[in-house]
C-alpha cells in the first residue's frame, strides 16, 4: 500500500513524501521546504528517491537542488521549472511517472502557471495537484487564461469522484469565505463551510479533501452550473470561471 506523509510547512503549504514500502522508494511532491523535508524523510526512516514537481514557483520547487544535493534523487517536472533549477526529466500532460510498482499519469492543469501538472496516482485514488485546485478553491490566474485554467478544471472534474486531492497550501478557511458568498444557497456548501471552521479550530488539516466534495460545493469547478452562471455572468463556462476568479481576487 502507499503511504503518504503530510505535514505542514513555511507559513500554510504543506509537504508529502510518498513512500512505496515494497520498493522502498520515496518521492518528494514539490519541495517549499528542503530542510523539513529531509527532516521529516529521516523520522520515518525513508530515503528520498525522487521529486515530482507540480510547477515552478519557489514555494514548489525551491528545495530542489538542496534536496538532489543530500540524496542523489531524480528530479521531475515540468518544463517550466527549469526557471529554478533544470529538472533531471521534463514531464508533460499523457507521460507516467513511477514509485515501485505504482504509476502515476501526468495531467496539463495550466492556468496558474502555463505548464503546471498534476499527478494522478489511480491505484492509490489519489491526485497532487498543486495550486491547480485548492479545497473550496483554486490558484491564481498567474500565467494562464480563463479558457486554459476552465480546461484543466475540467480534466481535473473528469477523475473519478473518490478521488482524494491532495493539494499544496491550506487556504480553505478563506476560501470557504468567499465559496458560501459565491453560491449562498447551498446548503452542502454550508455544512462544508462549518466543518472546516471545527476543524481549524482544532488546528486539523482540512486536506486532502474528496473531489466528489469539491464537485457539488467547489464554485470554480461548478462554473458550468446555471446557478453560478446567473450569479456571476458568463456565456461559457470559462467566462462564469473568470468572473468568479476576479471575484476572490477581490473579495
Amino acid at each position: 500500500m502507499l503511504q503518504i506523509h503530510q505535514f505542514p510547512c513555511l507559513s500554510d503549504n504543506y509537504g508529502y513524501l510518498v513512500h512505496d514500502p515494497a520498493s522502498g522508494e520515496t518521492t518528494c511532491i514539490d519541495t517549499p521546504d528542503a530542510k523539513e523535508y529531509l527532516k521529516q524523510a529521516e523520522a520515518k526512516g525513508w530515503t528520498i528517491t525522487h521529486i515530482w514537481n507540480t510547477h515552478w514557483h519557489p514555494d514548489h520547487a525551491g528545495g530542489n537542488e538542496e534536496i538532489k544535493a543530500a540524496t542523489g534523487c531524480t528530479v521531475f517536472g515540468p518544463a517550466e521549472v527549469e526557471k529554478i533549477a533544470k529538472p533531471d526529466v521534463v514531464i508533460k500532460h499523457g507521460d507516467t511517472v513511477s514509485l515501485g510498482a505504482f504509476t502515476g499519469d501526468v495531467i496539463d492543469v495550466g492556468g496558474h502557471t502555463n505548464g503546471h501538472i498534476a499527478i494522478h496516482i489511480a491505484e492509490a485514488g489519489v491526485a497532487f495537484v498543486g495550486d491547480a485546485v485548492f479545497a473550496l478553491g483554486c490558484g491564481r490566474m498567474f500565467e494562464g487564461t480563463p479558457d486554459q485554467f476552465w480546461a484543466s478544471l475540467e480534466r481535473i472534474k473528469a477523475l473519478p469522484a473518490d478521488t482524494m486531492l491532495y493539494c499544496a497550501h491550506e487556504y480553505t478557511q478563506a476560501n470557504a469565505k468567499f465559496a458560501v458568498h459565491a453560491d449562498p444557497d447551498n446548503s452542502a456548501l454550508a455544512d462544508y463551510a462549518a466543518e472546516i471552521d471545527r476543524k481549524r479550530a482544532q488546528g486539523s488539516p482540512t486536506v486532502p479533501m474528496p473531489l466528489s466534495r469539491e464537485l457539488e460545493t467547489n464554485p470554480f469547478l461548478r462554473a458550468d452550473e446555471a446557478v453560478l452562471a446567473a450569479k456571476w455572468g458568463g456565456d461559457t463556462p470559462a467566462e462564469t470561471f473568470a468572473a468568479l476568479r476576479a471575484g476572490k481576487d477581490n473579495f
